[in-house]
């Protein structure tokens, strides 16, 4: 066979290839891996994402919480899987940030995942339990001067949103607190509702209800400006100029995904975010829409990568 033909025979194949994935996808369940425990922000927004979808796409996807590791024990199982479309993760900031925290990863974040889309950010939330005496941003820093080292935070893990944020938060008001990582938010805004802890700083939008039901003290938005789903609450920049921290949750697919599939993928979940009643569910949790192409996608989680790194570096925060 001439060189020409079947060059033109192997593209033909490719082609057919590429619109059998189109055609036949999907033809059994998905499931969307989590990386942190049922109850928290990232959950909450996964499952509300994954019933969209399978609305959708016309197959059950499904949750699947894998909890630890600051979001490594995720990233490594959904990097492994078959890129097929039919194992997601639902990714964070721990893929932009571990890179800095942990010395050796058994997954890259540029080489073993192809981005499908942004979905969300979240402000996090200044909060404390209501029987300690402050009342807003400046107290709690006064408070926690006061007493060095005696005021405990919790996160959701090592290298969470949650973890980086209290980190420049200490850093920058000139505190020292002692850090209580848990596997998830959940677990800490429980024992934070008990008195066990002191403050934390929690990503939208769990602490809301929690707030409006006086189990817990909001103080302050990690916003530049104030939040319509929590009005009363000031930014942190009031009392530290220039502190901003954002929390964003997006999809990814283990890296080889067919980009028919991707590109499925990205166009049922920006039509999700479109809805209105979505929209309007979303917004009420406190969250920003966003929804982007791939690409954009892809250039967030490399901006982030060094923007976070240098905090890392000046906080100490790494883990090995």
């Amino acid at each position: 066979m001439r060189p020409f033909a079947a060059l033109s025979l192997s593209l033909l194949a490719a082609g057919i290839s590429a619109h059998g994935h189109a055609q036949t996808y999907p033809s059994k369940p998905i499931r969307l891996i989590n990386a942190y425990a049922p109850g928290g922000a990232s959950d909450v927004v996964a499952r509300a994402f994954a019933q969209k979808l399978t609305e959708s796409l016309g197959q059950q996807v499904t949750v699947d919480p894998r909890v630890g590791a600051g979001g490594n024990i995720a990233a490594e199982i959904a990097a492994r899987s078959p890129a097929d479309g039919y194992t997601l993760l639902m990714s964070t900031i721990f893929l932009s940030t571990n890179q800095s925290l942990y010395s050796k990863l058994t997954w890259d974040p540029q080489k073993d995942f192809a981005p499908v889309s942004m979905l969300t950010a979240a402000p996090l939330i200044l909060c404390v339990h209501p029987s300690l005496p402050v009342k807003n941003t400046q107290e709690l820093i006064a408070l926690a001067k006061k007493q060095p080292g005696q005021m405990d935070f919790p996160s959701a893990g090592n290298g969470s949103s949650m973890h980086l944020g209290s980190e420049l938060f200490n850093m920058m008001a000139g505190i020292k607190a002692t850090h209580v990582p848990y596997k998830g938010s959940g677990p800490g805004v429980l024992d934070l509702i008990s008195g066990r802890l002191h403050f934390m700083l929690n990503p939208m939008p769990e602490p809301v209800q929690f707030i409006k039901a006086g189990k817990l003290r909001g103080l302050g938005t990690s916003t530049l400006k104030r939040i319509a789903a929590l009005p009363d609450l000031p930014p942190i920049a009031d009392v530290l100029p220039g502190f901003e921290v954002l929390t964003w949750q997006g999809i990814v697919a283990p890296a080889g995904t067919p980009v028919d599939i991707i590109n499925r993928l990205n166009g049922d979940l920006i039509k999700a975010l479109k809805n209105p009643e979505f929209e309007a569910r979303l917004r009420d949790m406190g969250l920003e829409l966003y929804g982007t192409t791939p690409e954009q996608f892809a250039k967030l989680i490399r901006d982030d990568n060094a923007k976070w790194s240098k905090v890392i570096k000046a906080t100490g925060a790494r883990i090995d």
